[in-house]
């Protein structure tokens, strides 16, 4: 059984969100169920002037076991792509949940809307709180569950600082300009992914479009869950994460 396994959360969260998630791996038997921040978020620290992918890579690989399983959700995924690329003794599967390779909406390529996202930073600059509010509900949306969804969200941000600002805004620029398809078809080891079919962030579609992308990419669509069904739906997330581990 896979020891080494790494929870890694999306944009404006920290690894509080995984702590249910990571009970139920740790309680079915799995030794090393690590949740960790990423760089800038919760209590990681991040002291550069500008935040750049290659940068919190290097800052993230060094609390990462070689031969590790990475469960990366929403923005994570291109940590995880990128982490897989730079350091190849670190990552043996990838596991993306509610997560792409690229996550702007072009005409070839669903996914976010290019104003949504700039809205985002706009409304960063002017009300940090209230910018991730926001964020929160979108998360949830489509969702049976979604005010309970965004409460628990809520609870486990406030475990842990307040993220830095310039990783908050970095973070949205990288969800806006990163396009790591190519790597994600080249990459020499496994990629599952584990998705929602009422996500606004990542469509369906965008499901498909991986797929079709990468032929060998096995996905799981759970059909009344939104961007976090890890919380929205966790029993059923959790059978469907062990059965790719």
């Amino acid at each position: 059984m896979q020891s080494n396994l790494v929870l890694l959360h999306g944009w404006g969260m920290n690894k509080a969100v995984w702590q249910l998630v990571q009970q139920d791996l740790q309680s079915a038997g799995y030794n090393q169920v690590l949740a960790l921040d990423l760089p800038g978020f919760g209590n990681a620290p991040w002291l550069q002037a500008e935040y750049d992918l290659t940068t919190a890579v290097t800052e993230l690989a060094a609390h990462i076991p070689e031969q590790s399983t990475l469960v990366a959700w929403s923005m994570a995924g291109l940590f995880a792509l990128h982490l897989a690329q730079a350091y190849p003794n670190k990552v043996r599967k990838i596991i993306l949940v509610g997560s792409s390779p690229y996550f702007l909406e072009s005409p070839q390529w669903p996914g976010i809307k290019a104003l949504v996202l700039a809205q985002f930073q706009a409304a960063l600059l002017q009300d940090t709180g209230k910018t991730i509010e926001r964020f929160l509900a979108i998360q949830a949306m489509g969702s049976e569950h979604a005010k309970q969804d965004i409460k628990r969200l809520r609870e486990w941000l406030a475990t842990s600082p307040t993220p830095n600002t310039v990783a908050l805004a970095g973070g949205l620029t990288l969800l806006a300009d990163c396009d790591l398809r190519a790597l994600f078809c080249a990459l020499p080891i496994p990629i599952y992914g584990i998705f929602g079919r009422l996500d606004s962030l990542v469509p369906e579609r965008a499901v498909a479009a991986m797929q079709q992308l990468n032929p060998a990419f096995r996905a799981e669509i759970l059909p009344k869950a939104s961007h976090a069904p890890f919380i929205s739906h966790r029993e059923e997330f959790v059978s469907i994460l062990k059965s790719m581990l």
